[in-house]
């Protein structure tokens, strides 16, 4: 069997190569600049190498509205969330169809693409924060982003020259969707289950990723090391703990990782749908979809990333979710469990989160065995610690 194929039929990366980039860059600084958030500057590497396939630059209209409206692109295919590029008014008047912008992270300066414009338009900051993280509320991060932002968005084609250093930053674990499917035929695979994640694994973590690891060929560790939310552990941090579990607690054969670039948008249900599609582009047929997938705070239920791929038709998004209760430590098993396996009651149980992992080291607490590995609650010790010097 082949593995699943892309989202939309195939991948349209977007990402010149390399023996062009000096050119590119320098056709870029004589044009006029937009300076990109970190989010927007996300998603430009994810259109270059072809993780948003079939998307080759930020959505025009038709797309946009189809999107926020129905979770579709205008041609009818699924998807959840807008990619899009704000400008101000200001800058907006001053732009034309058909004109070439050089895409620059505002950031570091460095200068990442060019956009030729197909299409500006203004948009209801409120209407597309509700459809996409079903609330306008000033405390979500994802939110806060969306008002913060101009009120006029840029559509059109891109063109890349840039991956910021993240290939270099995590050489060997740094792949695009055609070198991700390329290993895993290497490998014999045809079908992978993909596990996001933006914490350390802990036990309960570890539990769903071996339940995928038995129902496919292979389990994908899929990491993401963009930018996140106030109080979350560095990328740094957190690749160091991947490999620490890897190296000890997965069988080699059927484990890979590599990780990506995008920043979260903490949408819940509509990322969760984000994330499988983008997945089906790197050649996973599956997906781990657990409790509070992608979530933030108290915004979605806890089944709402799971219940969301209902309303899909089947066929529409090829890697499927594997959707898993909460996993606890059951005392009286003597092991991890969910609700569906053990009999025994709360009083037994060991409910682990990344956040109580997080409010424990925060405490100047160890949390147990029952929680973490040894050699990942070592690195996070050391983390915790090298915060209080």
């Amino acid at each position: 069997m082949a593995l699943v194929p892309p989202h939309g039929g195939k991948l349209t990366p977007v990402l010149a190569p390399k023996e062009q980039w000096a050119e590119l860059k320098a056709k870029a600084e004589s044009l006029p600049v937009i300076r990109m958030s970190s989010r927007e500057t996300s998603d430009c590497l994810m259109l270059g190498m072809g993780a948003f396939s079939p998307l080759t630059g930020f959505m025009t209209k038709a797309d946009y509205e189809s999107v926020i409206d129905n979770m579709h692109l205008a041609n009818g295919l699924a998807w959840p969330l807008p990619v899009t590029l704000a400008v101000t008014k200001e800058q907006a008047d001053t732009i034309a169809v058909g004109q070439e912008l050089a895409l620059v992270d505002d950031e570091t300066g460095e200068y990442v693409g060019i956009i030729t414009v197909a299409d500006k338009y203004e948009y209801d900051k409120v209407k597309e924060c509700k459809a996409a993280f079903f609330t306008d509320d000033a405390e979500h991060p994802g939110v806060q982003k969306v008002m913060a932002q101009g009120d006029v968005y840029i559509g059109g084609d891109i063109v890349t020259f840039s991956e910021l250093g993240y290939d270099e930053k995590y050489a060997g674990y740094y792949a695009h969707p055609a070198e991700t499917r390329a290993l895993f035929e290497s490998k014999g695979w045809s079908t992978v289950c993909a596990f996001q994640t933006r914490n350390p694994l802990h036990r309960s973590h570890e539990f769903l990723c071996k339940i995928g690891m038995e129902i496919c060929d292979g389990l994908f560790l899929h990491p993401i090391v963009g930018k996140l939310k106030k109080g979350d552990i560095p990328a740094e941090v957190r690749f160091e703990c991947y490999k620490a579990h890897m190296e000890h607690y997965f069988n080699p054969n059927h484990v890979e990782m590599r990780v990506y670039p995008m920043e979260m948008r903490y949408a819940g249900p509509k990322e969760a749908i984000l994330h499988a599609i983008f997945r089906q582009n790197f050649g996973c047929s599956h997906i781990l979809v657990g409790r509070d997938h992608a979530g933030v705070g108290s915004y979605y239920t806890p089944y709402q990333a799971q219940e969301i791929f209902d309303q899909f038709k089947p066929g529409e998004i090829l890697c499927q979710p594997i959707k898993v209760t909460a996993a606890y430590y059951c005392k009286k098993c003597m092991g991890m469990a969910t609700e569906k396996t053990c009999p025994h009651g709360k009083e037994d149980r060991i409910s682990i989160s990344g956040t109580k992992v997080r409010e424990m080291f925060g405490r100047g607490e160890l949390p147990p065995l029952e929680f973490g590995r040894k050699e990942v609650l070592e690195i996070l010790t050391k983390y915790y610690q090298s915060l209080d010097k």
